[in-house]
């Protein structure tokens, strides 16, 4: 078992991975960002697949909306959850696997590709290719790959409790170049350095988008309060903002959106 893969079972055996989602308004805000732009792409009838599907969230979500789902996850922690919620769900098919190998499925196999979690833990640049064609050879032509990745700077967000010296050492070398390496576990990407990841792939660019804008961060602070309404406000501000250039950095979470050619 590589190193890369010990670091990511042990992230997610010791975490409520299952519950990220409802917890907090970011990630409520992820989750309802997210399927808003699978729903911008997806129609009925359409094959979907997820990489790094955690405990299925989003597949069991989109198999019970009626699309053909077919969700790889690594950690066997995850996929044992996912499993238990999958069932009765015979469009739902789930496996183990590593984003780096999908070979048990064939070329252009799916209308839609996820990868909703691989990029916040592959370190090494080989890696990070090797999963975007991956995924980008299972799609179809004309096919959708929506791939989620994390800011470095709002990974600077948890340096912020007197560490944050550490936290520069860290993510940048010392021109603040990024760092990606695997004692990060969770690496982060500056924006154009991500965007510049696919620009020898076969794929048009469609958008980046923040999935959760700065509510992680205005969460840390301890008058923070959120009604349901002002929730609902802040959303439909939210995605009606999400894809501007100068608000992207503030989110923890990102969105690149691009189609097969």
């Amino acid at each position: 078992m590589s190193q890369r893969i010990k670091i990511v079972n042990a992230i997610y055996t010791n975490i409520d991975e299952d519950t990220r989602l409802d917890r907090s308004r970011h990630g409520q805000m992820e989750y309802i960002t997210t399927m808003e732009y699978i729903h911008r792409y997806a129609s009925k009838g359409d094959k979907i697949l997820e990489i790094g599907a955690g405990t299925g969230r989003y597949s069991v979500t989109l198999a019970k909306e009626g699309y053909n789902t077919t969700a790889i996850e690594l950690v066997e922690h995850n996929l044992d959850i996912l499993k238990a919620k999958s069932v009765g769900l015979k469009n739902l098919q789930a496996y183990q696997g590593d984003a780096l190998d999908l070979s048990r499925f064939r070329d252009g196999a799916f209308d839609i590709t996820l990868v909703l979690g691989p990029m916040y833990h592959l370190y090494d640049k080989n890696d990070v290719s090797k999963a975007i064609n991956e995924a980008i050879r299972v799609t179809k032509k004309r096919g959708i790959v929506l791939v989620a990745f994390l800011s470095v700077y709002s990974v600077l967000f948890d340096y912020f409790n007197g560490r944050f010296v550490e936290g520069i050492e860290e993510n940048f070398t010392n021109d603040y170049f990024v760092k990606h390496f695997e004692e990060q576990l969770f690496t982060g990407y500056d924006i154009v350095e991500f965007e510049r990841l696919f620009n020898d792939k076969q794929v048009d660019y469609l958008s980046t988008v923040a999935a959760d804008s700065i509510l992680e961060l205005a969460e840390r602070g301890k008058d923070f309060v959120m009604t349901d309404d002002e929730f609902k406000a802040f959303t439909k501000y939210h995605l009606a903002t999400c894809e501007k250039r100068e608000l992207l950095g503030c989110s923890s979470h990102l969105l690149y959106i691009c189609r097969k050619k």
